[in-house]
């Protein structure tokens, strides 16, 4: 039998409804990709990726009892392998201190340039002569 659970073959597109495609297998048979099943991303309508007469690779997914098969288009195709090894990434090292502070080195370095940061920001509201988000008392 020519549309065999889990094959590839080729097919032409019969007819676009809203929700699919027909797509004639030759020897009479015919199967329908679902919408969902054109394209990896969204797809709101179809004609914008098939067209009438179009010749496409389609996934048997399913052969029902009463001979509706089920076929997709995203599935018939190759995609190339991710890495199933993630990135390893060296989160104890920071590329921009050549020496390795302590925590207590570290806290010391945040507490002093917080402490400049505010004084930048009490020497520029002392400037401008505002209180206070401008309300006064």
């Amino acid at each position: 039998m020519l549309a065999e659970e889990g094959k590839i073959v080729e097919g032409t597109v019969s007819g676009i409804t809203n929700f699919g495609a027909f797509i004639d297998l030759g020897e009479g048979k015919t199967g329908l990709v679902h919408i969902s099943e054109v394209a990896d991303d969204y797809v709101k309508n179809i004609s914008d990726y098939l067209k009438d007469k179009q010749v496409v690779k389609v996934k048997v997914l399913s052969v029902g009892k009463d001979g509706k098969i089920s076929l997709s288009i995203r599935q018939a195709t190759k995609k190339p392998k991710k890495s199933a090894k993630p990135v390893e990434v060296d989160w104890t090292s920071n590329p921009t201190e050549k020496v390795r502070l302590t925590f207590e080195d570290k806290v010391s370095r945040f507490i002093k340039e917080s402490d400049e940061k505010m004084q930048t920001l009490k020497s520029k509201s002392k400037s401008s002569g505002r209180r206070g988000n401008g309300f006064k008392k």
